[in-house]
């Protein structure tokens, strides 16, 4: 099947949507079986349990910003 460049436009135009519902259901799946999950909050790295607590496991370096192009090194 070949997509028109007018279906495959449309349908990139949405893949930020379809990825935070992907993220959205994967983070609730995993709590409800009984994982912990983790996440970035307020520049921490924190550890949800199923009941709803939350740990921080420790805090996240500053954002880089990065212009697109652009090679970064880290050393």
């Amino acid at each position: 099947m070949t997509l028109s460049e007018k279906a495959m436009t449309f349908l990139e135009e949405h893949i930020p949507e379809l990825a935070e519902v992907a993220f959205k259901q994967a983070y609730w799946s995993a709590l409800a079986s009984g994982s912990t999950v983790l996440v970035s909050e307020n520049g921490n790295l924190v550890e949800v349990y199923p009941d709803g607590t939350r740990k921080i496991i420790k805090q996240l370096p500053k954002h880089i910003p990065v212009d697109p192009g652009k090679i970064l090194e880290r050393s």
